[in-house]
C-alpha cells in the first residue's frame, strides 16, 4: 500500500528526526543560515515548531522571495537583512546557479555538474558577508535553546567560525555535508566533523551531554 510503519522515537526519516531533535533539546529558536526561499523554514514549522526562526539568505533576488513567502505565514519566522554569513564582515562575490539552491561562494566541480546539469553557475554577484555572531545578535531572543541549520554549499565551516560567541548556546546543530568533494577549497567531511568536535558537540545526544550535532549528507 505504499506504507512504512516504524517506532517514531528512533525514525531514521528526516521529519521524525527534525521534530525529535526539536523536542528533546529543548529548542525554542531555530536559526536557519541558507535558507533559500523559506523550504526548510515551511518544514520546522510543519513538524509543530512554535518559536522563533530567524532566517538568512544571500542572494537578493532570493531574498526577496524569502521575504514574501514568509510573510503572513508565521508572526514567529523573522528574516535577517541580505547577506552572505562567513567568519569576517566585508564583501564577497557569490556564484549564482540556475537552480539557486546550489548557489555557492566556492567553484563548482564537475562531479557537481554531472550529477546535477542544472545547478550550472549563469553569473555572479557581490553581495555583503557578514558574521552570525554578529548580525544574529540583533534578532536572538535573550534566553532558550538554540538550534543551527546551516547549508551553504561547502562554506559551512566559514559560517561556523563567524559563530563562536554564539556557539555555546547552540544546543544542536544541522549541518548538510557531502560525503565526496563538489565545491573547490570546501572541508572535507572529515575536517567538518573535527571542527565541530572541537567546539564541543557529539554525534549524538546523550544523557547528560548539554550538545548535540545532527549532520545530515547529501551525496
Amino acid at each position: 500500500m505504499g506504507l512504512e510503519v516504524q517506532r517514531t522515537k528512533k525514525a531514521n526519516v528526516e521529519p521524525q528526526i527534525l521534530k525529535n531533535l526539536l523536542r528533546e533539546a529543548g529548542v525554542s529558536i531555530v536559526l536557519d543560515v541558507g535558507a533559500n526561499k523559506g523550504q526548510f523554514g515551511d518544514f520546522v514549522f510543519e513538524r509543530g515548531f512554535r518559536g522563533t526562526l530567524i532566517s538568512f539568505e544571500a542572494i537578493p533576488s532570493v531574498h526577496k522571495e524569502l521575504m514574501e513567502h514568509a510573510k503572513g505565514r508565521n508572526s514567529s519566522w523573522v528574516i535577517a537583512p541580505c547577506a552572505a554569513i562567513g567568519g569576517k564582515r566585508g564583501r564577497i562575490e557569490i556564484n549564482i546557479a540556475g537552480n539557486s539552491v546550489s548557489s555557492s561562494v566556492l567553484p563548482m566541480k564537475d562531479a557537481h555538474l554531472v550529477a546535477a546539469p542544472e545547478s550550472k553557475y549563469v553569473c555572479k554577484e557581490t553581495v555583503d558577508l557578514e558574521r552570525l555572531d554578529e548580525l544574529a545578535a540583533r534578532f536572538l531572543p535573550s534566553v532558550g535553546e538554540v538550534l543551527l541549520k546551516v547549508d551553504t554549499q561547502g562554506y559551512e565551516l566559514e559560517v561556523l567560525k563567524g559563530a563562536t560567541g554564539l556557539l555555546p548556546r547552540v544546543s544542536a546543530l544541522q549541518l548538510e555535508l557531502s560525503l565526496i568533494p563538489l565545491y573547490d577549497g570546501a572541508p572535507t567531511f572529515t575536517e567538518m566533523f573535527s571542527f565541530v568536535e572541537s567546539m564541543g558537540y557529539e554525534a549524538e545526544r546523550q544523557t547528560g551531554v548539554n550538545k548535540g550535532i545532527l549532520i545530515l549528507l547529501s551525496l
